[in-house]
């Protein structure tokens, strides 16, 4: 059995000032505070808390607007910032090996506060030095220490102007040289700059470089990543033959300092060439533990696995955020009413619950599977660095890099989608920029593009997807991986021919239906894309043009149908595990079964086309279990809020503060803006040729 919050110590959690949202949180099914000991436990709860604690009663964490800084103070403050963090010590060798989750929390705690904060300390330990640790070997260890101790600090340097997706066609290049033992590392023009390379602007000591490694005699063995000091620490003054600067301001994340770098035969030692794919003698052999050119390739970017993984963590961050927002300004916001003179608040339109409910059940799923995710990347990461060459290590490199290709756009998008339409169910108070929607809206919109474009990154997954079908037809091999998220399609042609016999809402609402409903989507999605790309390659098109042409209405929405069902199923299998406790399994089914229809009836033409569904009642029976979920979680939704929301510190937002005093934070807010009340410097200009305008309107 779970505990329960009364079996805690009440210092988990402060009681919620009194005020307008007290009568939702009463008509509450469940106890928030069971709810969230049961998804985080006691310990996490305590560290974030003492994260919160620290970040609002440290003065260099006093909130101050981005846009109200220029872009040299900003970046200032937020490194200021980030070297607090460090001195705090929530970062420790320890977690990353043995603590995960304690990381994620770290993560999640500085990104709900100011994402170029998180982004900073996340590209500069876990980007910058997990690559090192991960991707180097015992002569690397020593950089560990100084990176936590701020002796230097990193980056992580692969894009480049003209290349970022096409990671193979990389141009910078690292040419050893026997004679001196040294690596040349060397940028053959200002389209092969590193381009886009967070703290590369203004701070970075040292990045990790990607580059084409050459040995002597010309030969090229691909994409390496190479320790390179482009900085002194001292003076932050770049390097010889180091051009280094900085992009300047972009749409969102404006204290993260984005950078960009041009290498002109500069020299490091062979030493500082990380060598756990492939390593080059003193005499200047190349050698490697890979047989496969491509397992080798493949491992050296096993690091944008990571970062793919932390921008699902970021966007589930985004989208909590916007919907405490959204939700807490519902419950307390009154329009219109039954009468002229009864307003109810607006949460109680079906048309509100209808836009904003899902998205917090997305919100639930989401995080429930970045977390899995990110524990299944430890597990490849410790194979790693046990040196596991099993044929299970590698698959399961394969399904998690599909995983992720996948994961980041659903992500992403969910949250760009969800956030604005919060933004717009908030009415023009959404629009005013001290409630934050803006602020999460542009900081979240990256997510979309960088560690790999959205729309690219779903290839990936779907062409992971279409090798397993083609093994199958070849040799009759298993569906089967490590993670079991492909083994349901070895059920593949019985799965196509089945069909859904219900023919009301109550058939969707039983927990097995969306998961049937999604596993025949996928054999569906999968068998169209195949054929089509088979139609392409007989038409006469090369494999290149063929893949090409097989992405819109085929390889792309069966990427996307089968990272739907991978949440989907997860999350079903956690609310409905024997470990929930019994009060909180109806909220957690309602959770589960939302977020799983919702995302189903966006695919009801496809149900359609494929023959699934007949008849016009079985789309509208879908569209009414939606409907019924969004009444029943209604009442929920505040406590639903209560469990993901940070302190009021930390959202910083007038109209989602906890007390739910809509009207009073969001005028207290606009007068405390400093500049409200005071006529504009620039009121002379307001009289200047008055005379002439009273002249020209005499003549009119």
């Amino acid at each position: 059995m779970a505990p329960t919050a009364e079996g805690s110590s009440d210092a988990l959690w402060a009681d919620f000032p009194r005020g307008p949202l007290d009568a939702y949180r009463a008509r509450a099914s469940f106890s928030w505070k069971d709810l969230q000991l049961f998804l985080e436990g006691e310990e996490l709860i305590r560290f974030r808390n003492t994260i919160f604690s620290a970040l609002e009663n440290d003065p260099l964490f006093a909130r101050s607007r981005g846009a109200d800084l220029s872009l040299e103070k900003y970046r200032k403050l937020n490194f200021l910032r980030c070297k607090r963090v460090f001195e705090h010590g929530f970062f420790s060798m320890e977690d990353l090996a043995g603590n995960p989750l304690r990381v994620l929390t770290v993560i999640h705690c500085l990104g709900m506060y100011d994402w170029s904060l998180a982004t900073k300390c996340v590209l500069h330990m876990m980007v910058f030095g997990s690559a090192i640790y991960n991707s180097g070997s015992e002569r690397h260890l020593k950089y560990i220490e100084k990176i936590f101790n701020l002796e230097i600090f990193g980056c992580f340097a692969l894009t480049e102007v003209s290349h970022g997706s096409n990671t193979k066609a990389i141009r910078t290049t690292a040419h050893y040289d026997p004679a001196t033992q040294e690596f040349i590392i060397h940028s053959p023009d200002f389209e092969a700059a590193k381009f886009w390379v967070g703290n590369m602007g203004k701070t970075a000591t040292h990045a990790v470089v990607f580059a084409q490694l050459y040995t002597p005699g010309g030969q090229c063995h691909g994409l390496h990543s190479f320790m390179v000091q482009i900085r002194d620490p001292k003076t932050l003054l770049p390097m010889p033959g180091v051009m280094v600067g900085d992009m300047g301001r972009k749409v969102g994340q404006n204290g993260l300092d984005n950078g960009f770098a041009m290498f002109h035969k500069v020299r490091i030692p062979r030493q500082d060439l990380l060598n756990r794919t492939g390593d080059v003698t003193p005499e200047g052999t190349y050698i490697t533990p890979f047989k496969d050119v491509r397992q080798r390739f493949g491992a050296s970017l096993g690091s944008l696995s990571s970062g793919r993984i932390s921008i699902v963590s970021m966007s589930v961050v985004n989208l909590k955020l916007a919907v405490a927002i959204a939700l807490r300004f519902s419950a307390t916001r009154r329009q219109f009413g039954p009468t002229d003179e009864e307003e109810i608040p607006v949460l109680e339109y079906q048309l509100q619950q209808w836009r904003l409910l899902p998205y917090l059940a997305a919100a639930y799923a989401l995080d429930h599977f970045s977390k899995t995710l990110f524990l299944d990347l430890m597990e490849l990461q410790r194979g790693l660095l046990a040196r596991d060459r099993s044929a299970r290590q590698a698959e399961l490199g394969r399904e998690i890099h599909a995983l992720a290709s996948a994961g980041k756009p659903l992500a992403s998008w969910t949250a760009q989608q969800g956030i604005q339409e919060c933004r717009e169910a908030c009415g023009g108070h959404g629009y005013l920029a001290i409630n934050r929607l803006g602020d999460l809206r542009d900081d979240n919109d990256p997510n979309c593009t960088y560690e790999g474009d959205n729309n690219v990154l779903l290839q990936q997954t779907s062409s992971y997807l279409l090798g397993l079908l083609e093994q199958r037809h070849q040799d009759g091999t298993r569906f089967e991986s490590p993670l079991r998220t492909v083994d349901f399609l070895e059920a593949y042609p019985s799965i196509l021919g089945q069909k859904f016999r219900g023919s009301c809402s109550a058939d969707w609402l039983d927990s097995t239906a969306p998961l049937a409903a999604y596993k025949w989507l996928v054999c569906y999605l999968l068998r169209e894309s195949y054929q089509k790309f088979n139609q392409e390659k007989r038409s006469g098109s090369g494999d290149f043009e063929a893949r090409s042409n097989s992405q819109v209405y085929h390889c792309r929405s069966l990427a996307l149908a089968f990272m739907e069902l991978t949440v989907v199923r997860r999350f079903h299998e956690f609310t409905h595990g024997p470990g929930v406790p019994p009060p909180l399994r109806p909220v957690l089914g309602r959770l589960s079964a939302l977020y799983a229809l919702w995302s189903l009836s966006q695919h009801l033409a496809l149900l359609y086309r494929g023959g699934y569904l007949a008849g016009e009642q079985a789309g509208k029976s879908v569209e009414q279990a939606v409907l019924d979920l969004c009444a029943q979680l209604k009442d929920d939704a505040v406590a639903l809020v209560d469990v993901i929301a940070p302190p009021d510190f930390v959202l910083d937002s007038p109209i989602g503060r906890a007390d739910g005093e809509l009207y009073k934070n969001l005028w207290s807010a606009i007068l405390q803006e400093g500049k409200a009340l005071q006529r504009p410097s620039w009121w002379p200009e307001f009289s200047v040729n008055k005379p002439e305008v009273g002249r020209l309107k005499s003549k009119l």
